[in-house]
């Protein structure tokens, strides 16, 4: 049985939080560990999570989505930031297997989808002067 990692996250400082800090959901460990990190460092100025929609194109059924990236933040130097969080193993595509089942097909297909959200992600950043980060436990300082 797989344990859900969902939960509200609850600001030390919520006057940082540009949008409703009463709001912020977090849907992984690491995802709350980005966001205790956001919080609490003195070098960001904002942030924010899921609080932008991307539009893209899902190559697997060709319509247009809307895709919330992670986090947006900005450093106090200025410096403007998106960031998506994944576990290190879905950055890559799956390994086949010896026999083929519908794990390593659900895999694939997330795979592909994320390349397409992440292109979009990436050209909006490019025209809006952010810069696009994926963020994975290995970034993020949590190992399995």
């Amino acid at each position: 049985m797989r344990t859900s990692y969902k939960g509200i996250y609850k600001p030390t400082h919520p006057k940082k939080y540009a949008g409703d800090p009463n709001r912020i959901v977090y849907r992984s460990l690491l995802e709350r560990r980005m966001m205790v990190y956001l919080d609490k460092n003195d070098a960001i100025e904002f942030w924010a999570s899921e609080e932008i929609p991307i539009i893209y194109r899902s190559p697997i059924d060709y319509r247009i989505h809307r895709y919330y990236p992670d986090f947006i933040f900005k450093l106090k130097t200025g410096k403007k930031f998106m960031v998506e969080i994944k576990p290190y193993r879905q950055c890559f595509p799956p390994k086949k297997p010896k026999k083929q089942g519908r794990s390593f097909m659900r895999e694939q297909l997330e795979y592909i989808k994320n390349q397409a959200k992440w292109q979009a992600a990436k050209v909006y950043c490019e025209g809006n002067d952010l810069e696009f980060k994926i963020f994975t436990e290995k970034d993020i300082g949590v190992y399995s």
